[in-house]
């Protein structure tokens, strides 16, 4: 009996030490997983800490049983290439009705085209943005005021008064800049705009 104290306790120091180790490293893996787009295989998860595939395999279905416990609307899944954080089926509906209000609200290639237009040319009239752009931007203007991306910012001090447009701080933040100094060069800047997008440098899409 005097031999079973000793043992017991190192059996709860060992389990206790492992759950502390665990509970170290599943903050690490989840995020790890959160950021990444694609699978991660477990040869890629141990280069970041040393432990064995078994323990990461552990690790990652701890991760599971919390998610469930907690009804969060995610789980980690195994897949081909490894592992990789998936939503639950039956969120599938609210996601998809999502992407698609996100596609229908994303800006035209004619908008990003103007904005970039206005953003080294501000303040500028309608007449001088068509002048480069080479088409009519009447309905274009039109829609970028009524997103409040862009605004008058008074008349031009000639034949007709014409209105004057430029960014507005609703730009800045659509756009995830904190000042007009942060804008990209005036080379890049179209470019950075399609990419934000979503469109991948492909500008061949309807007018809006």
């Amino acid at each position: 009996m005097n031999n079973f104290y000793p043992l017991q306790l190192k059996a709860d120091f060992e389990r206790l030490f492992n759950q502390f180790k665990f509970n170290g490293f599943k903050g690490i893996i989840e995020a790890i997983l959160f950021v990444s787009s694609e699978p991660v295989s477990l040869k890629k998860l141990k280069s970041f800490f040393a432990l064995k595939e078994e323990e990461i395999a552990r690790i990652i279905s701890l991760l599971n049983e919390e998610y469930e416990k907690s009804k969060r609307a995610f789980r980690i899944q195994q897949v081909v290439n490894g592992y990789q954080l998936f939503t639950l089926p039956e969120y599938s509906d609210y996601l998809n009705k999502f992407y698609q209000e996100k596609k229908r609200k994303r800006l035209s290639p004619a908008a990003l085209e103007v904005l970039a237009i206005i953003a080294y040319n501000q303040p500028i009239t309608k007449q001088e943005i068509e002048k480069i752009r080479g088409v009519d931007s009447t309905h274009t203007i039109n829609i970028l005021l009524e997103k409040k991306l862009i605004k008058i910012a008074g008349r031009a001090k000639k034949p007709g008064a014409p209105f004057l447009y430029s960014l507005t701080n609703e730009f800045l933040r659509y756009f995830g800049l904190n000042s007009f100094e942060d804008l990209p060069k005036k080379e890049e800047i179209e470019n950075f705009l399609i990419l934000h997008e979503g469109y991948g440098g492909n500008k061949n899409s309807p007018e809006s």
